[in-house]
């Protein structure tokens, strides 16, 4: 024991004591960490060679020993895992607590000796003075003089006791010592009061109240410090995430109490979930979605969980199962550097299940067949996060992590310029009519026409045109178009002819005539908007002669030639301008199945 600081029994120095008491307890994080502050203060205020705080529980009838400070004897630890005595042996704590309860007074300590065998007061239990006799020779086991014992009040029940003990040669604990501990315990117990006030304000700022999980700020807190940990050791990190699918109808069908029982038999299904994987978090991000953070664990191994799950969430009573995407460190997904980069491989990953009405959750990095790359859930997180890098991404100095709070949703309305939208919603297209899937591979055209028809209702577009590019040819000519709604172009009986050919399935143009075009051809993007600064003419009045307020297009190249595709706008199309980027994976993801030329 480190040497204990001797503290005159002066009035304003015994002050400063439990001014002291109090600030320690006051700092603490935990209350353990609280009581033991306590002990440490209470042992050098009273000049004690030792303290334990012990507390009573009420469900088996024991006193508890919390903390042992300062010369423990034989068998005494300083934070005992089981060191427990029947509150039955102490009946002077239920005399003085009668006494409290009867006259509002608080209950004053009390001093045992190692040869005082008596009661500590006249009218205690009838069966105190063998109690008596026990304790004190429980202190000459211990090679204790004395001890001094201070009841803890808390909310006006008995809470427990402050324990304070001085070795033989010492002087004997006097009244005044008595008085001066019956403070100390009273502070105590204010320092006790305001931890739970702590604790609780901790509780609530980390859990959610209606089913009792963790929230998005516990998850959040956790997911830093396991990406921490993956970066600097390669820590498999996993991220579970799963939306209650027919909780709106639930809610309105039969009310918001149902839907609450809902979620909270769903958030039972998870914490089993999480228990069968080791520190792992289940939580309610909010509303009608929750997550399963895991770490350490492998890949495998959480998405076996996750399939579980799923399948328990389809047998809940008024429900419709889970939505449930997963994104782990172990899978092919590239770096993950920020947790908001691993949030929305697992948002995409939900999302494309929750538009396929998938019974299995959909995994970031496992694509559908072999040839099929990049990994359609990993280009609809990174292109729906237009700072993302291949590389890696860094808060900027002064901001935290990048992309907190700022966590991109993939839902939508009927019609979306969203990125993220357009993507989730084509690819679950592509997913339903099995143009990406191994066993019913559709050719290159059928696919592409996926991708058109699908943006182009998303985006309320005029139509869409699907091109071909020959290997090693400057022509280009329609290989399939849609329109949807007729423009008015120009009224010369010219451009009508010039339009109608346009429009034509089999027109051919010369790319070389077409720069932006020809780049799009070979993987490349853009978007117009008629009179915009910048544009290229030969571009434009392409699109104008046609009666187009707007276009984008994008394509890429596969074993069969190049491709483009092209939508077309009008006064209530939506903007073209930010989707050129999604638009070119999608592409990108059309083109990498099986290449076949149009017939």
């Amino acid at each position: 024991m480190a040497e204990r600081e001797k503290v005159p029994s002066t009035p304003d120095l015994r002050l400063q004591a439990v001014v002291e008491l109090a600030q320690d307890m006051a700092g603490a994080l935990t209350p353990l960490e609280a009581v033991r502050a306590a002990a440490v203060r209470a042992t050098a205020a009273l000049d004690a060679t030792m303290a334990a705080v012990s507390v009573w529980d009420r469900e088996s009838g024991r006193l508890r020993v919390l903390v042992n400070y300062g010369d423990l004897a034989a068998g005494e630890e300083e934070l005992p895992e089981d060191e427990s005595y029947p509150v039955a042996d102490f009946p002077e704590i239920v005399t003085y607590l009668e006494e409290h309860w009867t006259t509002g007074r608080l209950p004053r300590a009390w001093v045992q000796t190692a040869e005082d065998q008596s009661p500590p007061i006249a009218h205690a239990h009838p069966s105190a003075g063998a109690f008596c006799q026990q304790r004190a020779a429980g202190l000459r086991r211990r090679g204790r003089e004395c001890c001094l014992v201070a009841p803890i009040v808390l909310h006006g029940q008995a809470w427990g006791e402050l324990y304070l003990a001085r070795t033989i040669g010492l002087p004997v604990f006097t009244e005044a010592d008595a008085d001066y501990a019956t403070l100390l315990a009273a502070q105590i117990s204010a320092g006790l009061s305001q931890t739970e006030r702590l604790a609780d304000l901790r509780r609530l700022a980390f859990t959610d109240p209606l089913t009792g999980l963790a929230n998005r700020r516990a998850v959040d807190a956790r997911l830093e410090s396991a990406l921490q940990a993956h970066n600097r050791d390669n820590t498999v990190v996993s991220l579970v995430v799963c939306d209650v699918n027919g909780l709106k109808r639930v809610n309105d069908q039969l009310g918001h109490e149902v839907g609450d029982r809902l979620l909270e038999r769903f958030a039972h299904q998870l914490s089993l979930a999480a228990a069968k994987l080791p520190g792992s978090l289940a939580a309610r991000l909010g509303g009608d979605e929750f997550c399963l953070l895991a770490e350490g664990q492998k890949a495998d191994e959480v998405v076996a969980v996750a399939e579980e799950l799923c399948a328990r969430a389809l047998q809940l009573a008024d429900g419709e199962g889970v939505a449930c995407g997963v994104a782990s460190t172990g899978d092919s997904i590239g770096p993950v550097t920020t947790s908001d980069r691993l949030f929305r491989l697992a948002d995409a990953a939900q999302y494309r299940a929750k538009a396929a009405r998938a019974a299995h959750p959909v995994v970031a990095g496992r694509s559908h067949g072999p040839g099929f790359s990049p990994d359609p859930t990993v280009l609809l997180a990174d292109a729906a996060d237009p700072h993302h890098r291949a590389d890696s991404r860094a808060a900027r100095p002064g901001q935290g992590r990048a992309g907190a709070g700022d966590r991109r949703r993939f839902r939508g309305a009927a019609h979306s310029a969203d990125p993220g939208q357009l993507l989730t919603a084509v690819l679950a297209a592509l997913d339903r009519s099995g143009t990406v899937r191994a066993n019913h591979p559709a050719d290159t055209l059928s696919r592409l026409a996926t991708v058109a028809e699908t943006a182009s209702h998303l985006l309320d577009a005029v139509g869409w045109w699907i091109s071909y590019v020959p290997p090693g040819s400057q022509l280009m000519r329609t290989a399939q178009h849609a329109v949807y709604r007729m423009t008015s172009g120009p009224t010369t009986t010219g451009a009508e002819t010039q339009r109608a050919q346009i429009e034509a399935p089999d027109a051919v143009f010369d790319l070389g005539h077409y720069p932006q075009t020809r780049r799009a051809a070979r993987g490349g993007a853009f978007a117009l908007r008629a009179g915009a600064p910048g544009n290229d003419p030969a571009e434009e009045a392409m699109m104008v002669v046609s009666g187009y307020k707007g276009m984008v297009a994008a394509g890429g190249v596969n074993a069969a030639g190049g491709w483009l595709v092209e939508l077309f706008a009008d006064e209530a199309t939506l903007p073209f301008g930010q989707v050129a980027p999604a638009l070119r994976a999608l592409v990108a993801v059309a083109l990498s199945g099986p290449a076949s030329p149009p017939p």
